[in-house]
């Protein structure tokens, strides 16, 4: 396949990968999604100063940008209206980091756990209980991403079921709310868990994928190592990302932000991205 037909590799971030990075990030406009604004820490900080520091990192960057959003010490389905009421208001902080960094895009966390695969139908209203707790918690957030044009990306976790997600993105009605896949995730719950391969994955989240994090893993744990390193077969999950319209922000998120460019080169010698 000519190298200008194929996708275009984006990273996941931080400053200090921003810096290293910068002119791989510009010699292509890579897509990028910024890494700094997830942590209470950092959403209680200086995130306003951190923002514009990256902002002038990115000078000259016209690739798409997103945001990895806030998942530490919470679900989205919380039982407790009290810590709904936090989860919300740490996404909204998120989004207030976006419209600062010029971002369009925000991961967040599925709330589906390996235990809820096997007990959700234990109760003829378990499912439907988990998506109205999840419609509590991002309600507000969800109609702030559509004034504001964030999509919110809902990333597999513990998923086993890779439609479970992608239905209850679909639940609400709303572009701003779509899917991402996470191959080392995907590839974990395939090893460990019994779930479908990666390449599954994303075939199930379909035109609904906006966002895909490229890692690779052993399929026993969540590695984040450069692809080659692992046991993903690559060949099958790009053929499914090409068979989409979608567009979605192909992402390498790994441990070690050194490697990004060894990850990428992996890719591109396996004649599968650029």
């Amino acid at each position: 396949m000519p190298q200008t037909s194929l996708p275009v590799l984006g990273a996941a971030l931080k400053i200090a990968g921003l810096t290293q990075h910068r002119d791989w990030l510009l010699d292509k406009q890579r897509d990028v999604e910024l890494q700094d604004f997830h942590s209470a820490a950092d959403l209680s900080g200086d995130w306003r100063g951190m923002a514009e520091r990256t902002s002038r990192l990115l000078d000259g960057h016209t690739g798409r940008r997103g945001i990895h959003g806030p998942f530490w010490g919470f679900k989205l389905d919380s039982h407790d209206p009290d810590i709904r009421d936090v989860v919300s208001r740490r996404l909204m902080q998120a989004l207030d980091a976006c419209a600062v960094l010029g971002a369009d895009q925000m991961v967040i966390h599925s709330p589906f756990t390996a235990w809820d695969h096997n007990n959700l139908d234990n109760d003829r209203t378990g499912l439907a209980d988990l998506t109205e707790r999840t419609h509590r918690t991002l309600r507000p957030v969800v109609s702030r991403a559509e004034q504001q044009g964030v999509t919110l990306v809902v990333e597999n976790i513990e998923d086993r079921d890779p439609r479970a997600r992608v239905a209850l993105a679909a639940s609400f009605n709303s572009d701003a709310v779509r899917v991402s896949v996470d191959t080392g995730h995907a590839h974990y719950a395939h090893g460990s868990l019994g779930a479908p391969p990666v390449d599954y994955y994303i075939r199930a989240a379909g035109e609904a994928l906006r966002h895909i994090h490229l890692q690779d893993a052993d399929g026993f744990a969540d590695r984040h190592w450069p692809p080659g390193q692992g046991t993903i077969r690559w060949a099958p999950v790009f053929a499914a990302i090409g068979a989409l319209s979608s567009n979605p922000r192909l992402i390498l998120e790994l441990r070690d932000h050194t490697l990004v460019r060894a990850g990428a080169a992996h890719l591109e010698a396996l004649g599968l991205a650029q």
